[in-house]
């Protein structure tokens, strides 16, 4: 499975068996967590075997079952890192994908638990990622049309429509899809809406636009 089809294939998933997450597909999604955090400067940490944070009111609000392994997305309390949290935290989320593991990236409907992960000073928990093996795969999400969130337009070049078809597919809070991608010249512009982690989710956005069109982080203006 490359990245196109792990971005095709990755649905939001709430329900899980009891399979455990083991072996060597333990090692490589700790080793891409490891990863990450070197390069980000991120504080990113997997929690597993830990259910209470998913055997709560609000976690059956959200209609989460079987949860038990989680990403704690922590970082510094800053604007940048909550960016960082949606870049890399999707990043991990594509890699899982491609492991054979489902997630769900979880903002509100979970309860804190403080002992499961380590908060440094300066440091804020900015949500967590479900993972583990769905009972199913998920289902798509509804998309709004590309002019909605981009200037795209029939003279665009093609590397900016499938930026923009790959960004309508990543996942944010509540589908609210609140970014803007904005080709000037040669690079692209992405703004976050407003709306709560809007910030978080244009790092998810800019992560899939990346794969999408096939550019690096250089694109961006």
């Amino acid at each position: 499975m490359d990245n196109i089809e792990a971005i095709k294939l990755r649905h939001s998933v709430r329900d899980y068996s009891d399979k455990p997450v083991e072996g060597e597909t333990l090692l490589e999604l700790a080793t891409i967590i490891d990863e990450c955090n070197k390069v980000s400067g991120l504080h990113l940490q997997l929690v597993r075997n830990e259910p209470k944070a998913f055997d709560s009111a609000l976690a059956h609000y959200g209609k989460f079952s079987g949860v038990c392994n989680y990403i704690a997305l922590v970082g510094r309390s800053m604007p940048e890192y909550a960016e960082k949290c949606g870049y890399y935290g999707e990043k991990i989320v594509i890699e899982a994908q491609k492991m054979g593991l489902n997630t769900c990236w979880v903002a509100l409907t979970f309860k804190k638990m403080p002992n499961a992960y380590k908060i440094r000073a300066g440091e804020k928990l900015y949500g967590v990622i479900a993972v583990g093996y769905g009972n199913s795969s998920g289902w798509p999400h509804r998309s709004k049309k590309a002019e909605k969130v981009s200037n795209l337009n029939d003279d665009s070049p093609e590397w900016f429509k499938k930026g923009v078809e790959a960004a309508l597919l990543a996942p944010t809070a509540m589908n609210q899809q609140k970014f803007r991608l904005t080709l000037i010249g040669n690079k692209v512009e992405a703004r976050a809406g407003f709306g709560p982690y809007s910030t978080v989710d244009l790092g998810i956005v800019k992560y899939h636009f990346e794969l999408g069109s096939g550019k690096g982080r250089e694109v961006w203006r």
